[in-house]
């Protein structure tokens, strides 16, 4: 009796709260109110951006007029501003973002697949999945000490007496930063995946095995192609931050100054190297009374360019899986 009276008295408050609501004119006061908190928040963040931008784009557009844009894009590091040229830590990007791709996508995703569709929900599963969620949060200059220890040392350096070893990385080289980045990125990859695919429907699957599919073909056919913008997007995330770091490139061995003149793809790996934080570092430290600051800006925008064609191709991958998927 309790009950069902209490249950009648909740009706009755809720058909008063909605007369009041047709009483004001049926104006959700509460509802504006949070629209419009959440409108500022992103009206404040996008304020930012495009003033960064923008502050960017006038410190670097005096210099790129003057120095010409594709000469700078062409030119190697020097010495000097008006000589100045980022082609090789384009090179040194570009080869980075190769190893994310090549090592961290199909291994995240494999270990992704795993977690979700084979592994037991024991307490083991939930240790790892805690495990690699912790991982994905340790500060890059970490990753950049174990680059250091593994590859260029143990696989690197440590291992002169033995040529084999030795010539597995070479040292201070960009397969070294590229199997670095490459681990860092990981975490991200098997985190984003494995969310991607937890979030396909258990009828999608249920479908599949009722005509008879086994499990694999199931995960082939259904599962993948409905989580492939999910695991694009992890894609985008893990290419952001492999574009962007410094530290652990800096722990095995890319240098700030000159470099040789880079000649064939083998020596591009396996020899002295640099990249686009790399540069970026590098002129910062140089006098601001020569005119580097602009050069540095000149940089990020280059950065940023490469960036945003790395994640273009990924976004158009996910809106294509996003419409097949329709």
């Amino acid at each position: 009796m309790t009950i069902a009276f209490t249950r009648r008295r909740q009706r009755e408050a809720t058909a008063e709260a909605v007369r009041q609501a047709i009483t004001r004119g049926g104006i959700d006061v509460s509802g504006l109110v949070f629209k419009g908190l959440v409108a500022g928040c992103l009206l404040v963040v996008m304020g930012l951006l495009v003033w960064l931008f923008a502050d960017v784009v006038i410190a670097a557009q005096p210099y790129l007029a003057e120095r010409g844009f594709m000469g700078f894009l062409g030119g190697t590091l020097s010495s000097q501003p008006g000589t100045y040229g980022v082609s090789q830590g384009i090179i040194g990007t570009v080869w980075i973002l190769v190893f994310v791709a090549v090592l961290a996508f199909p291994i995240g995703l494999a270990a992704g697949i795993y977690l979700e569709e084979y592994a037991r929900d024991t307490r083991f599963t939930h240790l790892v999945n805690l495990v690699i969620r912790n991982l994905a949060g340790v500060p890059s200059v970490v990753y950049g000490i174990l680059g250091l220890a593994v590859f260029k040392e143990l696989l690197g350096g440590a291992g002169k007496a033995n040529p084999a070893w030795y010539q597995f990385t070479g040292g201070p080289t960009l397969i070294a930063a590229g199997m670095t980045m490459a681990i860092l990125v990981l975490p991200i990859v098997i985190i984003t995946s494995a969310e991607a695919i937890r979030a396909v429907p258990g009828s999608l699957r249920e479908a599949g095995f009722g005509v008879g599919a086994t499990r694999s073909e199931v995960i082939r056919s259904h599962v993948l192609p409905y989580a492939a913008p999910g695991i694009l997007t992890g894609t985008v995330l893990s290419f952001a931050r492999a574009i962007g770091e410094a530290a652990p490139l800096l722990m095995v061995g890319a240098i700030t100054g000159l470099l040789p003149t880079y000649g064939t793809v083998p020596d591009q790996l396996t020899g002295k190297f640099t990249a686009l934080p790399m540069v970026i570092y590098g002129t910062l430290r140089k006098p601001e009374s020569q005119g580097w600051p602009a050069v540095t800006a000149a940089v990020i925008l280059v950065l940023m360019a490469v960036l945003l064609v790395a994640n273009a191709g990924a976004i158009f991958a996910r809106n294509y899986f996003e419409r097949k998927r329709q």
